[in-house]
Order: structure tokens, then sequence, then C-alpha cells
């Protein structure tokens, strides 16, 4: 199986300020294969216009808290032989909370990557000598596995999340 990792794009959340364009775009490790990554952040707005409401994903100039966030990761096979079994990696930047309403079609760790599964799957410590069940907030990392990219393909993977 081939591991790809995605590192935390957008560290400047944090300080709930505006994100610099290079903040929002993924940086993938250096892959032992042909497939590259590349990422990006929007933030989730909802826009009302002649009555009508809906949802626009803009770039982030500024995120304060409560902002809901879709980060997505992007994936191309340029190689000449369909790659199998392909893992992407996300840590989530701390200044942002998993929302759970999302897809659910990856797995999840709340230990910094140490264990994985469902969310619904996972507990936590409660802080008083025993365990509660994981929420989004508790969430360190996402990870997809992709069963198959042929030679050529590429598609998204993506999640949302909260401005702490």
């Amino acid at each position: 199986m081939i591991r790809q990792t995605l590192l935390a794009t957008a560290a400047a959340l944090a300080a709930f300020t505006a994100l610099p364009a290079a903040a929002t775009q993924a940086v993938a490790e250096p892959a032992a294969g042909p497939v590259s990554l590349s990422g990006d952040v929007k933030v989730d707005r909802t826009v009302t216009e002649n009555g009508q409401t809906r949802h626009v994903l803009v770039q982030p100039d500024k995120v304060v808290p409560g902002e809901r966030l879709v980060f997505t990761t992007s994936y191309r096979n340029s190689g000449t032989r369909p790659i199998q079994n392909f893992v992407v990696t996300n840590p989530l930047p701390p200044a942002v909370a998993l929302a759970e309403t999302g897809s659910g079609d990856y797995l999840v760790s709340v230990d910094g990557g140490a264990h994985w599964g469902p969310l619904a799957s996972l507990t936590v410590a409660d802080g008083k000598g025993g365990s509660r069940p994981a929420t989004g907030a508790d969430v360190t990392h996402l990870r997809w596995t992709i069963p198959q990219i042929a030679p050529g393909a590429s598609g998204t993977v993506e999640y949302h999340a909260t401005v702490r």
C-alpha cells in the first residue's frame, strides 16, 4: 500500500486572521510514485439574493470562530500503471473542529494518528478517569483509502470543519 501524508494547510487559522494565499495550498511530502496531491480550503458562506438562499465557497480572506470551512485534497495519477489502495492522511489544523455532518467516507483518529476508526466507534478520556464518545472536536487526523487510481485519473476528497 502506498502511503501519502498531506500536511496541514491552514496553520494561520489559529490566529483567526487573514490567510495568505500560500496557506491555502496543500503541501505534499515527496511521494515514491506518480500520484500528486494538492490542497485547498474555502469558507462556506450562506448568501441570500432575490429571496433565494444558497451556499457559496469563497477564498478565506479572514476567518472567525464559528465559520464553516471546506478542505479539499485533489489527487492525480500521472503514471502508466494503476495505483492500488492509495492512502491520503490529513492532520486537522488545531484551530478547527471536524463537522460531523460530512459524508463519513473516511476514518478518523483522536490520538494523533495512533488509532483509526469511524468517529462513532472511538472514545476519549473524560478527565474523570473514564471515557466518553469522541466528537468532531476531538479529531486530530482524517484518512481516506482510495481503492484504485487509474493511469491519468484524478479525483478529490474533502472534509468540512468549523473554526474554533
